[in-house]
């Protein structure tokens, strides 16, 4: 079994509301993830962010982030395309990533790649109505067509992103089409509370997803779960050989007080050793995934 990849999603669109932690701007996210690989992680996810905490997808505030990070520490980076980008098209949703791409000090190990479509809508169960029905979170196939093959020409491994089993079909449809190389790095979306579109955080949820895994392909999986504490599911994505993508981006742990990111990290590297499992270095995670080494 390999050793465990534990990648920190520091922050996604997370306000401070409920946890005055949740890193923003280049050095608060690059400190972080200092942080976070002192406590085990290997891999850093983050979206960019303003100083108010609205979502800044520009060019400069990733490129200021990577080199943030990567001056505080050796943790592999995966940078979102921007979910408010959605609607773009595929110049302007890839235009980021090209740019970052050019230049060996700021090319992510790592890119998203959400394969399929998904109504985003939330759901209050309390008065049974959704907030802005209508919400559809858009990646249609002949846009994921062009960005499959424009990150292997751009050398990035692609976080294949499930939110259902319908995404893991078009994932194997991808891979027959020689368009994704392995092993397939499959992020399997969990939901809750609110946020209804991916699988529910339950053993029943995960296993519904493990079910449709490509069979025949070399998969690394990890599990995400947005609205939600992993703590009920990690015995079981341990011992099945699973990874784990954790951070106050997905959830504010404020019933544990107000913890960091780096927090989070060190009880999931806590559990996996109680159970026999060593998590993985930057430099391990790489051969894992199997990425090109990037000298910067």
């Amino acid at each position: 079994m390999d050793k465990l990849i534990i990648e920190a999603r520091v922050n996604e669109y997370a306000t401070r509301r409920r946890n005055p932690n949740v890193p923003w701007l280049p050095d608060e996210i690059a400190g972080d993830a200092a942080e976070c690989h002192e406590a085990g992680a290997s891999i850093v996810h983050f979206h960019g962010r303003t100083g108010n905490g609205e979502p800044d997808n520009r060019y400069e505030t990733c490129r200021d982030t990577i080199l943030a990070i990567r001056q505080a520490s050796p943790i592999l980076v995966h940078p979102s395309l921007g979910y408010l980008t959605v609607s773009a098209s595929f110049e302007d949703r890839i235009a980021n990533m090209r740019k970052l791409s050019a230049h060996a000090s700021t090319r992510p190990e790592i890119a998203p790649l959400d394969m399929g479509s998904v109504n985003a809508d939330i759901y209050n169960a309390r008065s049974m109505t959704f907030r802005n029905p209508g919400t559809v979170y858009v990646n249609r196939t002949d846009m994921l067509l062009e960005m499959a093959q424009q990150f292997r020409k751009d050398g990035l491994k692609p976080s294949l992103v499930a939110w259902n089993v319908s995404f893991l079909r078009q994932i194997e449809a991808f891979a027959r089409m020689s368009l994704l190389e392995e092993p397939l790095f499959v992020s399997l979306v969990m939901t809750d509370n609110i946020l209804i579109a991916g699988h529910p955080g339950t053993a029943d949820g995960l296993n519904a997803f493990l079910m449709f895994l490509p069979a025949d392909k070399r998969v690394v999986w990890a599990v995400t779960y947005i609205g939600g504490k992993l703590d009920g599911l990690l015995d079981q994505i341990l011992l099945a050989g699973g990874h784990v993508q954790v951070g106050l981006g997905d959830h504010p742990h404020a019933d544990e007080g107000a913890p960091r990111n780096a927090d989070l990290v060190a009880k999931i590297r806590r559990r996996a050793k109680a159970l026999g499992r060593e998590v993985a270095t930057p430099e391990e995670a790489r051969a894992i995934l199997q990425l090109p080494t990037i000298q910067w």
